[in-house]
């Protein structure tokens, strides 16, 4: 069988790549809806809502460069539009959410999908033997666990 660049077999790592795109797809589209928060956000809150959505648009827009270089590394071309984004995301674009527990449940929903992304990449990439994807999903994971037990805690949820 054909391997790759880095050694991998070629097909597990086309269909790698192509779940990381999709996987990109949705970080985009959290990455703005964060964006969008963290302008609009209204209320009460506001203060420390401002600060946690720039906290976490700011470690998503690095998620996606990682995401897209890990797609290149795999030999494939990362989405790269905004057609392919809306396209490929399950994450679908929140408009005129201003309230700190309607952004907070929607940033928690957003977390949920991509963890669930991730954990299917993970499967896919031990299948593979892919140890730098594998990582790079462990790592995510782990750091979004945190944050979804934390944005829970806020909602009054755990």
């Amino acid at each position: 069988m054909e391997t790759n660049q880095i050694g991998l077999k070629t097909e597990q790592s086309n269909k790698l790549a192509k779940e990381l795109n999709v996987l990109l797809a949705n970080y985009q589209m959290f990455y703005q809806n964060l964006r969008g928060f963290h302008w609009n956000i209204q209320g009460p809150s506001f203060f420390e809502l401002h600060v946690k959505f720039e906290e976490l648009y700011s470690d998503a827009v690095l998620k996606v460069d990682e995401i897209a270089e890990r797609v290149l590394t795999l030999g494939e071309t990362p989405h790269h539009t905004f057609t392919s984004y809306l396209e490929h995301s399950t994450i679908k674009e929140a408009s005129n959410l201003k309230d700190g527990e309607s952004t907070v449940t929607t940033t928690l929903s957003n977390l949920k999908t991509l963890l669930e992304m991730e954990r299917k990449i993970l499967v896919v990439s031990g299948e593979a033997g892919d140890e730098g994807t594998n990582s790079q999903m462990s790592d995510y994971i782990t750091e979004q666990e945190k944050t979804v037990w934390m944005l829970s805690a806020y909602l009054g949820r755990n």
